[in-house]
């Protein structure tokens, strides 16, 4: 099989949407498909996207498909067999973007080579995002607290940390601090969807805290609700409130534009963990909701902030 029609078929069995076109696109076109990305899956970041600094918002939005491509092929398809092979795909695609980028098929790739070149990024943060991934195809329970950390070491603390670098911020204590707001983003996340994990098989609080408080598997399946889960959720919720906490002055060590969004991060994290709180810590009926009088209140102070920037210049 020749190199064009391994590169047009690199991704048969991902969802439709993400497979290589037959095409090269250009890079305007690659670009314009990561932005309808952005806009066509989680409305909320497509709204965060707006408090970024308009100079390198196309990059964001290179890395979030990259991301959100990685995430679907994971999670989309029917097996976890086929999700390791596609993201060994997608990660033998990468490479090619690094390497050989004049090869690269798919629009995600040709985007991001021109953010990688701009911004310098390093390759293996990406392939930490995909080492993710896979582990989501073959660890489906967490017994520690260290567990869940090593696993946002991979998940989440990599997308801070090109962040920062698409900001020109490329050294290790600002990255350590943003380490910690993004594994207490991906805490949190956990905590409100204990439920939802539960009915795909998977479960993310740690075996060792449910001994600790007398939880049982069967009570997440069940969603059976007793005073040792509250405890239990409590005391998740304090710890991971406590890491967000222990991060956010990453915020005072960047320029006011890529502060305001730092801080929409930071306080939405804070906002999911004040409605699991306001929900008596009770995330067995549901996922717990932020109203939306909160998040217009965190959008509103976002606004704020981004319009005290503009008039600063």
């Amino acid at each position: 099989m020749s190199d064009t029609s391994v590169a047009q078929h690199a991704l048969l069995g991902a969802p439709t949407e993400y497979l290589t076109p037959l095409e090269r696109p250009t890079l305007q076109e690659a670009q314009a498909w990561c932005k309808r990305l952005t806009t066509s899956h989680y409305e909320n970041f497509h709204v965060v996207t707006w408090f970024l600094p308009r100079a390198v918002r196309q990059h964001f939005e290179s890395l979030y498909a990259y991301c959100r491509v990685a995430d679907d092929l994971g999670d989309e398809v029917e097996s976890p067999t086929i999700a390791l092979r596609l993201l060994d795909e997608w990660g033998s695609m990468l490479d090619e973007c690094y390497d050989t980028p004049q090869r690269s098929m798919h629009p995600v790739f040709v985007a991001l080579h021109e953010t990688v070149k701009a911004c310098g990024l390093p390759r293996q943060l990406f392939h930490d995002l995909l080492h993710a991934f896979r582990m989501d195809q073959v660890k489906t329970v967490y017994n520690t607290w260290d567990e869940l950390l090593e696993y946002s070491r991979y998940s989440a603390n990599p997308v801070g940390r090109l962040v920062l670098w698409i900001c020109g911020y490329k050294d290790e204590p600002r990255a350590l601090l943003s380490d910690k707001v993004c594994t207490a983003l991906q805490l949190a996340n956990f905590w409100q969807d204990v439920v939802e994990d539960a009915e795909r098989g998977r479960r993310y609080i740690p075996a060792e805290s449910m001994e600790r408080f007398g939880v049982e598997d069967g009570q997440l399946a069940g969603r059976v609700f007793t005073p040792g889960f509250c405890a239990m959720m409590e005391d998740l919720v304090v710890r991971t409130r406590a890491m967000l906490r222990e991060g956010r002055p990453v915020s005072a060590e960047v320029d006011h534009e890529l502060a305001v969004t730092l801080d929409l991060f930071g306080k939405g994290g804070e906002a999911i963990l004040d409605g699991i709180a306001a929900e008596h810590f009770d995330v067995l009926r549901g996922r717990p909701v932020v109203s939306k009088t909160k998040k217009l209140w965190l959008l509103a102070g976002a606004l704020a902030g981004k319009m005290r920037v503009r008039k600063a210049r």
